[in-house]
């Protein structure tokens, strides 16, 4: 089933259950191991249904350390609008400038390290922005310490071996990604072991994560952590 179809069926349920839909904000991402890609996946699989491409910004070291995105293996139908940059200030001009623009989809950008532009000033620029103009944000950060910051979320994801294929057990499958959400304005913090078909192996995911193009494989205690 594609994004589009599963976030559309998830917002229905929502209008019919009279829960309001998420607001859209500013969330991080950080992934310690420069070359991992869960991050990028995680942030793909939760971008919203709707019309226009997705303005992707990066840094020179982010493109550097960990390439720029794949396109052939991006999700059918979605498009990028790339802007590469030099330095963090100007990655973060460019997202604040593509947070105005309401033909995108969303607004992506990738940070390496703690710049010192990268300050909380920055991130509550950003946080209120996406919330005036109504349009999600992510911020990938790789190599990066979780210092103080108005994202409403922060997540850290890494990789896991993916799910055995039914055909041959030595072969990979889907992908699994372990997600640790340690910080949240409407949520609690909590660990979870993610895969990429939206179906859940045992319990439903949590409602925030719930009807996404990840499905809960093995529920994780939720745990604390400053950020």
């Amino acid at each position: 089933m594609s994004t589009s179809l599963l976030l559309r069926n998830a917002a229905r349920r929502r209008r019919m259950q009279g829960q309001p839909a998420p607001q859209p904000t500013l969330a991080e991402v950080f992934s310690d191991v420069a070359s991992d890609g869960a991050a990028v996946g995680f942030v793909l699989s939760r971008l919203p249904a709707r019309d226009g491409p997705v303005l992707w910004v990066q840094d020179f070291l982010s493109r550097r350390e960990s390439g720029r995105p794949y396109l052939p293996g991006l999700p059918p139908g979605l498009r990028l609008l790339r802007v590469d940059v030099s330095r963090p200030a100007d990655a973060l001009r460019a997202m604040e400038d593509g947070l105005q623009c309401r033909s995108l989809r969303a607004v992506v950008g990738e940070i390496w390290g703690d710049p010192k532009a990268l300050s909380f000033t920055a991130t509550k620029r950003l946080a209120l922005r996406a919330e005036h103009h109504d349009m999600p944000c992510w911020l990938i950060r790789r190599g990066a310490a979780a210092n103080l910051s108005a994202a409403r979320e922060r997540w850290r994801l890494s990789s896991l071996p993916s799910t055995p294929h039914p055909d041959d057990p030595k072969s990979p499958h889907l992908p699994r990604w372990r997600a640790e959400l340690f910080r949240a304005r409407n949520a609690p913090p909590g660990e979870w072991v993610l895969n990429h078909d939206g179906t859940p192996d045992h319990q439903p995911a949590p409602a925030f994560l719930r009807d996404r193009t990840v499905g809960e494989v093995a529920p994780a205690a939720g745990r604390r952590a400053a950020g």
